[in-house]
């Protein structure tokens, strides 16, 4: 067994599409695959920073700070 690591970005629809070498015509081969973001990748919803704003009640007061 093999252990191959291919780095690769998703297309605007959405789908991986791979291409694996293996070295050898007309052979039959399992495949596992594990897909997962690459590291330290975040991906914001849409109109994530809209969700970020000031609160409008005039109550609301901050505390002086020490």
């Amino acid at each position: 067994m093999t252990s191959i690591v291919l780095r690769s970005t998703s297309g605007s629809d959405g789908k991986l599409h791979l291409e694996v070498p293996v070295g050898a015509a007309n052979t039959e081969f399992e495949v596992e695959v594990l897909v997962r973001p690459k590291a330290g990748v975040v991906k914001l919803p849409p109109d994530y920073f809209k969700l970020i704003g000031s609160i409008d009640d005039e109550s609301f007061v901050r505390p002086p700070q020490g």
